[in-house]
């Protein structure tokens, strides 16, 4: 996972790893950022992140449909300000 702008700055940290036997659903993975980051901003800032698997953006709404395949690359992009 990468963390970009407001989600870096609310983990503390530019990324995490996990590691996982198998595909799992964004939801799993964002419940294990937010795990790995307990009594931070982190929860409030990923509900209004955009969200890239690979460089695919997700364009559901249901984050349990997404699965993300050992190895994908998971990005996290809070909305910018200016242009």
């Amino acid at each position: 996972m990468h963390y970009w702008a407001s989600a870096r700055a609310a983990a503390g940290v530019s990324g995490d790893d996990l590691p996982v036997d198998g595909p799992i659903t964004l939801t799993e993975v964002v419940r294990r950022a937010v795990a790995l980051h307990p009594g931070t901003r982190l929860p409030e800032v990923l509900q209004v992140c955009s969200t890239l698997v690979g460089e695919q953006p997700v364009t559901t709404e249901d984050p349990g449909l997404v699965l993300v395949e050992p190895g994908s690359s998971v990005e996290f992009l809070p909305p910018f300000a200016g242009g």
